[in-house]
């Protein structure tokens, strides 16, 4: 339980400088309250997204990785994103990233920041 805590922090700390740092992905409320708890479950919905779509998307893309020498990792940490954003208007949060490229550049963000949030914050393996 407090490891999957602290993968929801990291997330949505990782998402929350994305939405800082790129214009192309925006995250919107009334006030401070309503744009924290839309991130947090924005969070919540991109954990699931690579617990349950990525390994498969993975797995189907393999020979890529291998052709690509793993720079497929790129696109397909681009795409979740993307997915989260679908995912996140179907469920009525404020949350968007507007198209391919702002996405993949997230991606990065994102996946930087949050590796750099499991470095510093505490989990089950501690």
């Amino acid at each position: 339980m407090k490891n999957f805590v602290v993968k929801t922090i990291a997330n949505a700390a990782a998402l929350a400088v994305a939405i800082w740092l790129l214009k192309g992905i925006t995250l919107s409320g009334e006030n401070t309250v309503r744009k924290v708890l839309t991130l947090i479950l924005v969070a919540l919905v991109f954990g699931v997204v690579n617990f349950i779509v990525k390994p498969v998307v993975k797995l189907l893309s393999f020979p890529l990785f291998i052709l690509t020498l793993g720079l497929i990792t790129l696109v397909i940490n681009a795409l979740m994103l993307l997915l989260t954003s679908f995912l996140a208007k179907e469920l009525g949060l404020a949350f968007h990233v507007d198209g391919f490229w702002n996405a993949l550049i997230g991606g990065v963000i994102i996946s930087v920041v949050a590796w750099a949030m499991h470095m510093i914050l505490p989990d089950d393996k501690d």
